[in-house]
């Protein structure tokens, strides 16, 4: 066999003129999201580490802004109330994911079912969802009020007098907690719609085999509903971290991160520091770390449930 027999054809030019508008157009798709994340995601990002290496006030000074380095950085990782904030978002984050995640997959799981007014329900229960974080704050602050508040009533009424009226935002114990019942009422319909989602994207087939071969209803429940759901497992528990470690506006309103310092969060501290103290540069660090620490979390996150084979 010669050489020539065994060459590869040569490809039309017509083709590769095809390919080349291909990819122009593909281009063209792309561009207005690259520009959007560009524009508010990225630039912003390199503006703030930029900032963070400078003494920029937030109110512009007769001073001249100099470059400081990394000195902002050396100040938030000394100051003992930085380390105190990321501790308390921490612990909210680990208390609110069970929480909020397992209440939309219950949530989800129900609604999933064949009831009647089905439709009525799920919209019921998303309904919190799409209400304003400050509406919410304003009804559950009626309901913490100490001692004669809705919920402290409910618990004496339960307990019939045995458990003494809490102080549910005044008690550095029960603060936190407190934050991560309303949090997690609040935001749970938004998972539970995408938990909704990944129920329906399970074939139907795979139950009816599985019905055929005898599995019962928690089998069906562990083989087919929970392998289905892996990819959806992650993305709630990615964005639930995420979400998680961004609380501010239930702080701001209810407990301004007192008391004593229990529900002070990193975004609380950054805001107070940027706004509150006009330190901008210093505000722009902590937004630095929390980014990588997201970032890192998130991460690690998916790294962990991937090995678990989640």
């Amino acid at each position: 066999m010669t050489l020539q027999q065994t060459s590869a054809p040569a490809i039309p030019r017509s083709g590769r003129r095809h390919d080349r508008q291909r990819f122009w157009q593909e281009v063209a798709m792309i561009a207005p999201a690259v520009l959007l994340l560009a524009t508010f995601l990225i630039t912003p990002f390199l503006l703030s580490f930029w900032t963070a290496m400078t003494n920029q006030p937030l109110v512009p000074r007769p001073t001249p802004v100099r470059f400081v380095g990394l000195l902002n950085f050396q100040r938030v990782f000394t100051d003992p109330l930085f380390w105190t904030s990321l501790w308390n978002v921490t612990r909210f984050t680990v208390w609110v994911l069970p929480v909020q995640c397992g209440l939309a997959f219950l949530t989800a799981l129900l609604l999933h079912q064949k009831l009647p007014m089905r439709n009525l329900l799920r919209g019921m229960f998303f309904l919190p969802a799409i209400t304003s974080m400050v509406v919410v704050c304003v009804i559950w602050g009626t309901l913490f009020q100490y001692p004669s508040g809705p919920l402290n009533q409910i618990v004496g009424f339960l307990s019939a007098g045995a458990i003494q009226p809490i102080d549910w935002l005044g008690d550095p114990n029960w603060a936190m907690f407190s934050i991560v019942l309303l949090s997690a009422w609040q935001a749970y319909g938004f998972q539970m719609i995408i938990y909704l989602a990944g129920l329906q994207g399970i074939p139907e087939e795979l139950y009816d085999a599985a019905r055929i071969d005898g599995a019962s209803a928690l089998r069906r429940f562990w083989h087919v509903t929970m392998p289905g759901l892996r990819p959806t497992h992650v993305f709630v528990l990615v964005i639930t971290t995420i979400q998680a470690f961004k609380l501010y506006t239930q702080v701001a309103i209810l407990t301004q991160g007192g008391p004593k310092e229990s529900t002070e969060t990193v975004v609380h501290y950054m805001v107070r520091a940027g706004f509150e103290e006009q330190k901008l540069g210093y505000a722009s660090a902590v937004s630095v770390i929390l980014f990588v620490i997201v970032l890192l979390i998130a991460l690690l996150q998916r790294k962990l449930l991937r090995r678990f084979d989640v």
